[in-house]
């Protein structure tokens, strides 16, 4: 019988990515999202596919359909779109759980969380683990995002402790690759798109603080993977690459890929912003399969910035 699959925020960057590999496994799947920082356009090359149903819905309310797994992805991610109304971030983050998870409960589905390494804050253990609890600013200007997600995570656990319902947790770590809202205002994606513009680069800080990149089929790879374990694995588990650059080095490198002849402008850095994010993706590794990120950087600037190239024209 073919898999019935619900992915939240499906019409997203991520989600988009992985609508496409689970029809490609053979899925029937229904994409929700409410088109904020989703788009029709990411995902209008699957509308003919027979197996696949576009829903245009907001899961701060409730939602009903017979699904056997849930991918809870909705939540706007960047700051310049979770900032814009913060109030609704966080209710979506905790309502769109809360609505998921009683999907779940009702259809007996397993339910996986796309929680955020923002769960970390600014984090004093370096890299970071799951067990590590975060050093998070409850009533700072990214709190929004970053207590919601904390929420979400809790909400999952204790509908799992309390009801039985069978859940997934992973920690996505930076990710980036086509269909990244070209305003979203993440690091990757602004620096590609004002160096193919020929606009000034912007360094926050001393562009010293330190990001992990990972590509987005990496990560589509590992929630699959996840989604796929035993019922007695919940997660939390990190997913994201290893790999540890400095906002300098991944300006330069976009400069010398793009061929841009942009210059570096120095503003002052964001409230609460991480000085540095590195995974520890060991326990990634030993529970799903031997995961590890496959597509080294250079490649998969190679693609986002032939992307953006392709949309900015």
């Amino acid at each position: 019988m073919m898999k019935r699959v619900l992915i939240t925020g499906g019409a997203g960057f991520i989600g988009s990515h992985l609508c496409e590999r689970l029809l490609g496994d053979g899925c029937d799947v229904i994409c929700l999202d409410n088109y904020f920082t989703g788009s029709k356009d990411n995902v209008r090359h699957l509308l003919d596919n027979h197996n696949f149903e576009l829903v245009r819905h907001d899961v701060t309310e409730p939602f009903y359909a017979e699904v056997d797994e849930i991918y809870n992805l909705a939540c706007p991610a960047s700051p310049v779109h979770y900032q814009y109304n913060p109030i609704k971030t966080m209710k979506t983050s905790f309502y769109g759980a809360m609505n998921m998870l009683g999907l779940a409960k009702r259809t007996k589905a397993k339910i996986l969380q796309a929680s955020t390494s923002e769960v970390y804050g600014d984090p004093a253990v370096h890299p970071q683990q799951e067990g590590y609890w975060g050093n998070v600013n409850p009533i700072g200007l990214r709190s929004c995002y970053d207590e919601g997600k904390r929420a979400s995570e809790t909400l999952f656990m204790d509908y799992h402790r309390q009801n039985g319902v069978r859940i997934k947790i992973v920690r996505i770590f930076n990710t980036y690759g086509p269909r990244m809202n070209p305003s979203d205002g993440r690091v990757v994606s602004n620096f590609i798109v004002q160096a193919l513009r020929g606009e000034d680069i912007t360094i926050y800080g001393d562009g010293m603080q330190t990001r992990s990149f990972q590509y987005v089929d990496d990560l589509v790879e590992a929630m699959v993977r996840m989604m796929a374990t035993g019922d007695d694995f919940t997660g939390p588990v990190n997913t994201g690459n290893p790999g540890e650059f400095t906002m300098l080095e991944l300006a330069e490198k976009v400069i010398s890929m793009t061929g841009s002849k942009s210059k570096l402008v120095f503003m002052p850095l964001p409230s609460d912003d991480p000085k540095q994010r590195k995974p520890d993706i060991s326990l990634a590794y030993e529970k799903l399969g031997g995961w590890q990120p496959s597509v080294k950087l250079e490649d998969g600037l190679a693609k986002t910035i032939a992307y953006f190239k392709d949309i900015l024209d």
